[in-house]
């Protein structure tokens, strides 16, 4: 039995399926780590986490456990033991567990209790919950494992601490939301600590994968609910924390505390760092985009020079007879301030071509919303183009206001690989933009300074199809716009709650038959990180084809 304790916390990024890749940079932590008794790290480190399907072929789980040997058997050189996430496999069922690898072999094994089957979850359809876990004995030491969702629920550390547990480590794979900190905090860790009387050490991961992100933001809480080591959001940290037993038992000495980012800089930084990891990730050189002189492509043009450096930026303007000087400047400008590659590609040639192409089908019909959307087709036809003749991966601009009434085109301005505004209302597309001319993210690779011309931000935004075009000839103002739709796609609010609040009657009505209008679109939008509690396709998970309104 031991009085003091050296475990090492170590934040880390993770490439999902790439065992080998992720067994190594482990490895890697625990060769810097000699003076710690125990490193630890995230949940399902070795295998990535959500593994998704990719946990139910066979091949991946024997691959996980053969290489859980090679690291087990490393520990054999008398240096620190590791605490590792992986995927296990008892009576022919799948867990989410950890391994405790000492002296040589995996030592202990524990699984995860609770299940989480809610929002982005789904682990219930893959994995098998364990039994009630018992301890650890680490060096004469009793250490619960309970494991992300399970402290979400009282249970597993209420179980553990009647079995004896004298301190907590939490491997997490917990993704970024809005005001999640505060929620994991306050909201759950220092309840369960103070509840069970035991210290809390709470290890997440960090890193984009596909529509989520995770902020890392790591912690360490002791018995009495005092915060006693704060790591940063972000970025990848490791951090050696200093235990020691006391008359009260386990005590986490006071280490860092990180200032974590502040609202907005938190929502651009969950942009960026989920842009980042899901270029490089697939291997793209690069992005190319089209910068058309609004705030939504201006934006993207930034996070995109902060993710990946200016220099693998590529924005193309694509004027139309309605562009305006006043976008063509502000699109230069824009372009210039970033450092970015830019390139203008009109395309009057073929809309003059399709237009003639489909005269003799259209006789007779009046110009309407299908001569609009060939507009943006063809754009996007052509920065497809760039994209096949060049690698960069086309990025789309939309916000998540106009994806929620479909304003926007089908296999025009929908056509891309990623878009980093799904899940960002027109408000919150204000807020960031403001914020990053005033600001360069901790994480930012783009210039310092403004990046985006006052004039992108102040002026009334338009899509440019139609002379002297408007967004609010469309819709309602995007204040008014945002907050109903907060109501109907954040809260599950009906017309008559919203009513109630103050919103106009018709208004709601209509805001909500555009919404589920637009699901079919929805459904073949690219994929964007998550924000919010309710992004499309991961969390709100509607029928294309259904009848109901709530008015």
């Amino acid at each position: 039995m031991v009085d003091t304790l050296k475990i090492t916390l170590a934040q880390m990024n993770q490439s999902v399926g790439d065992l080998a890749g992720n067994a190594a940079a482990m490895l890697a932590v625990r060769d810097k780590a000699r003076g710690s008794d125990l490193v630890v790290f995230p949940e399902l480190q070795l295998v990535g986490y959500p593994p998704e399907d990719l946990i139910l072929k066979p091949a991946l789980v024997e691959r996980a456990a053969a290489e859980l040997e090679k690291m087990a058997k490393v520990t054999a050189d008398g240096g620190p033991a590791m605490l590792v996430g992986s995927v296990f496999v008892r009576d022919g069922a799948l867990h989410n567990g950890v391994a405790l690898l000492d002296g040589g072999r995996i030592a202990a094994v524990r699984f995860k209790r609770e299940l989480p089957n809610y929002g982005t979850f789904d682990e219930m359809r893959l994995f098998q919950p364990g039994e009630l876990p018992e301890p650890i004995v680490f060096k004469g030491v009793m250490i619960g494992v309970p494991i992300c969702e399970d402290i979400w629920q009282p249970d597993v550390c209420r179980h553990l601490a009647d079995f004896g547990a004298e301190l907590l480590i939490v491997p997490n794979g917990s993704p970024y939301e809005i005001d999640k900190d505060s929620l994991r905090i306050d909201g759950v860790a220092k309840l369960r600590a103070v509840d069970t009387r035991l210290p809390l050490a709470y290890l997440n991961r960090v890193g984009g994968q596909d529509e989520l992100v995770f902020d890392g933001a790591s912690f360490v809480i002791n018995g009495d609910g005092a915060l006693a080591v704060q790591m940063t959001d972000w970025e990848e940290q490791v951090v050696e924390t200093r235990w020691t037993r006391t008359a009260q038992g386990w005590r986490c000495d006071r280490g860092e505390i990180a200032q974590l980012a502040d609202h907005p800089e938190d929502i651009y930084c969950a942009m960026v760092l989920a842009l980042r990891d899901y270029v490089d990730r697939n291997r793209f050189p690069g992005v190319v985009l089209g910068l058309s002189g609004g705030i939504d492509s201006a934006i993207c043009a930034a996070i995109a020079a902060d993710a990946l450096g200016p220099s693998r930026v590529w924005c193309v303007m694509l004027p139309s007879a309605y562009t305006s000087q006043e976008s063509l400047d502000d699109a230069t400008e824009c372009a210039r301030l970033i450092g970015c590659r830019y390139d203008t590609v009109p395309i009057a040639p073929a809309v003059g071509a399709f237009t003639d192409m489909l005269a003799p089908v259209f006789a007779g019909q009046k110009p309407d919303v299908t001569e609009e959307n060939l507009q943006s087709r063809i754009r996007g036809v052509t920065l497809m183009a760039l994209s096949n003749k060049f690698g960069p991966m086309l990025l789309t601009t939309g916000n998540k206001s106009e994806m929620s009434v479909g304003y926007a085109t089908i296999y025009g301005d929908m056509a891309g690989g990623y878009n980093p505004l799904k899940d960002a209302y027109k408000m919150t597309v204000f807020a960031i933009s403001r914020w990053r001319n005033a600001h360069r993210p901790k994480i930012g690779l783009g210039p310092v300074g403004p990046v985006i011309p006052e004039n992108i931000i102040t002026k009334p935004p338009s899509a440019e199809l139609r002379p002297d075009q408007k967004d609010s000839d469309s819709l309602p103002p995007y204040e008014v716009l945002d907050a109903i739709l907060l109501g109907l796609v954040e809260h599950e609010k009906s017309v008559a709650q919203l009513v109630g609040e103050g919103f106009d009657h018709d208004t709601v009505v209509r805001i909500e038959r555009l919404l589920h209008l637009a699901e079919y679109k929805r459904r073949q939008a690219p994929p964007g990180v998550k924000l919010g509690s309710r992004n499309f396709g991961r969390d709100r998970r509607y029928p294309i084809t259904h009848a109901f309104r709530s008015a």
